[in-house]
């Protein structure tokens, strides 16, 4: 039996298993709206813990983080350490009043948290951000399902997404939460042996700590240092972007929704601990693992990354284990998006149309509704390739656009503020611009700053300004608190600057430098990659004789074309023959015409000529600039930037690009009557920017 038999039987294994542990809580569900979205309020901590684990982190985790920590290497660190000390906040202070809340008023929502009035209007518009933000986040767990099933089963990541629509439709259908719940809790007991098996096989193959560390050195010095290079600004917001993002786990109505299930505070204690203790080694079996995938293939580079644990698993692992992991992260990543279709539907019913609260049956429909959007969202996203089909980038856009909207909203209330309908919403659509404008600018990204300061920011912003200008909101912003004096003003201030100096200095000191970079270090490389095509036109012209046909494109009709390395201009060319031969008396056969066609950008230009002497014929002519002979080769006695200024066009290849097609016709001759009548020749050509994606 092959390989790839035993791994789908595998994978099918542990699907029906977890499939069979989800459907085995319509055992014990009741038929209540709020058993589907709350269990009763009566889980257990362990399994709620267990579960906002793999809720939390599911497809990120998996996914999104293992290509964030091939890429980065060691300063992929922070975002896993400084956000474990963010969600340590928000578990002691936030989620003590969250489920406090919850349990009194007896909400199910996040949104129901902005107002003490259900269906007000703030609660209302808090919904309907949940439900975009949501949607996008579930969207990002079929995402990361159909690449895992896409890269260990080869299936076609639409087939992935359609298969995570059906088994998250019927998660919610078999128990709502609480099959999500059973799910999560037997998927992460799972995971965690199979990532531990992962790690070790992944270590032993780098050569221990030890040979990781110098593998690692040896492909780039920068990926073991714990800064970054090249921050746009800075580190101290850079850092302090992952605090905030951990402690706007708080802001994330899926994994509320799990503190909502624990019946007290003391429930909700043993919950954090149960849950920091899953979390904490599952994350730095995560952090081992995408260092490994770094140094054991090489050959990932930036579009491959999120693909590295199910390759390292399918080249490492026996196929029986590696079913396991396939299965896991699928799973994972299912009852994942059944979480967050579940608190969209209970977004809506308690808050955006509050009379569906208590009718089940339309609770199921909503349900089904959220999870069509979802997975529409998913698969209009396989269109965007780049960023709608990033499991990172959706995931960074979701989780902090909505810590952006509720945590700010929820520390002015545990103040004692009481924000009025104005004020509140302010404040949310002041945090959703700010993120949506800061990722839109490009800031957002692994040199920039996540959008958790501009989002918080901006909505901290609102608060203060609303407070000081508007009669309607209370003048004081911290609520039951005093406004603090201006000595505390100036020393907190000073307190800051200190720290922003001191973390300033540090990565100025022991950051990453262009000397430090293997850039500049001549050695031995390999050059990795593959061409692929773009389709500038593709038609047919009619081409007369000894008159050119010359047209012009330019690469601002590409999208994203400046994130694109584009290295040659492919002109192809095919052709007939309408030359038409004479009768008697002469007899006359078909001349063979030269089609000529000519590829030209910048001072690169290339021609080839073709016949049609059988009556038909094809060519191609490409101009190239870039060292193609390079590509599968070992390159020795340069530098990898030396390497790159021959295969990276940086940013040669935007412009004009200019094609030119001629026909010399040529027809057969008669002493009778004289040649044969050809004026020109029917060409059809496609017209490509040859793109080439490379690993050093």
């Amino acid at each position: 039996m092959s390989e790839s038999i035993l791994l789908l039987l595998s994978f099918l294994l542990f699907m029906l298993f977890f499939a069979g542990v989800g459907l085995a809580s319509m055992r014990v569900k009741e038929d209540t709206t709020d058993d589907y979205l709350v269990a009763g309020r009566g889980m257990h901590p362990a399994l709620a813990a267990l579960s906002a684990v793999s809720t939390w982190n599911s497809g990120y985790m998996f996914i999104g983080f293992i290509g964030f920590i091939i890429l980065q290497g060691y300063s992929a660190i922070w975002i896993a350490a400084v956000s474990t000390i963010g969600q340590l906040v928000a578990w002691i202070w936030l989620y003590k009043y969250i489920q406090k809340e919850g349990e009194t008023r007896g909400i199910r929502s996040l949104s129901s948290l902005v107002s003490s009035t259900s269906g007000s209007p703030e609660a209302k518009l808090a919904g309907v951000l949940s439900v975009l933000f949501l949607s996008i986040y579930a969207a990002a767990q079929l995402t990361a399902g159909g690449v895992a099933l896409e890269t260990m089963l080869n299936w076609s990541p639409t087939i992935g997404i359609l298969i995570g629509f059906v088994l998250v439709v019927a998660y919610c259908y078999a128990g709502g939460i609480r099959a999500s719940i059973w799910t999560d809790a037997a998927q992460s007991c799972v995971m965690i042996v199979g990532s531990t098996i992962l790690c070790l096989v992944a270590l032993k193959a780098t050569g221990g700590f030890s040979g990781l560390n110098d593998q690692l050195y040896a492909i780039d010095p920068a990926m073991t240092n714990f800064f970054p290079s090249g921050l746009k600004f800075g580190a101290t917001l850079w850092i302090a972007a992952f605090f905030l993002g951990g402690l706007g786990v708080a802001g994330q109505p899926q994994v509320v929704s799990r503190v909502m299930t624990l019946k007290d505070d003391k429930a909700r204690k043993e919950a954090m601990v149960w849950f920091f203790v899953w979390q904490t080694p599952f994350i730095i079996l995560m952090f081992l693992i995408g260092l490994s995938c770094r140094v054991l293939l090489p050959e990932l580079g930036t579009s491959g990354a999120e693909t590295g644990l199910p390759l390292l698993a399918m080249e490492k692992l026996s196929p029986f284990l590696g079913g396991l992991i396939l299965a896991s992260i699928f799973a994972a990543t299912m009852s994942t998006a059944d979480s967050q279709v579940l608190a969209c539907t209970a977004a809506i019913t308690d808050d955006i149309r509050p009379e569906w609260s208590q009718d089940h049956k339309t609770t199921k429909r909503v349900t089904l509704a959220v999870a069509v959007f979802a997975t529409l969202i998913s698969l209009v996203g396989q269109q965007f390739p780049g960023f709608g089909d990033s499991v990172f980038k959706l995931v960074v856009l979701a989780v902090y656009g909505l810590g952006g909207i509720f945590v700010p909203l929820i520390l002015v209330r545990m103040m004692g503020y009481e924000p009025d309908t104005l004020h509140s919403s302010t404040m949310m659509m002041s945090a959703m611009s700010a993120v949506v404008v800061w990722t839109l600018l490009g800031y957002g990204g692994a040199d920039g700053i996540f959008p958790s300061v501009p989002g918080m920011g901006a909505a901290f912003a609102a608060h203060f300004a609303m407070c000081a200008l508007r009669d309607s909101s209370v003048s004081n912003p911290f609520g039951r608190y005093a406004v603090p004096s201006q000595n505390g003003l100036i020393i907190g201030g000073v307190v800051v600057l200190l720290l922003t100096a001191t973390v300033e200095a540090s990565y100025m000191k022991l950051g990453p430098s262009s000397s430090s970079s293997s850039g500049n270090v001549v050695g031995d490389y390999q050059v990795n990659g593959e061409l692929s095509y773009v389709l500038l036109d593709s038609s047919s012209e009619y081409v007369a004789d000894g008159t050119p046909w010359t047209q012009t494109y330019n690469t601002d009709a590409i999208d994203d074309a400046d994130e694109l390395n584009i290295v040659g201009l492919r002109v192809s060319l095919s052709y007939g023959e309408d030359e038409q031969p004479q009768g008697f008396p002469c007899f006359s056969q078909t001349a063979a015409d030269t089609i000529s066609g000519t590829a030209s950008h910048l001072e690169f230009s290339t021609s080839a000529d073709g016949q049609n002497g059988d009556g038909s014929g094809s060519h191609n002519a490409t101009a190239e600039w870039y060292n193609s002979s390079m590509v599968g080769a070992i390159v020795s006695g340069l530098t990898m930037n030396e390497i790159m200024e021959q295969v990276d066009s940086m940013g040669a290849g935007l412009g004009d690009h200019t094609v030119e097609v001629s026909v010399a016709a040529q027809g057969d001759s008669c002493s009778v009557s004289g040649e044969n009548e050809d004026n020109g020749e029917e060409v059809t050509y496609t017209i490509e920017l040859v793109v080439f994606d490379y690993t050093i």
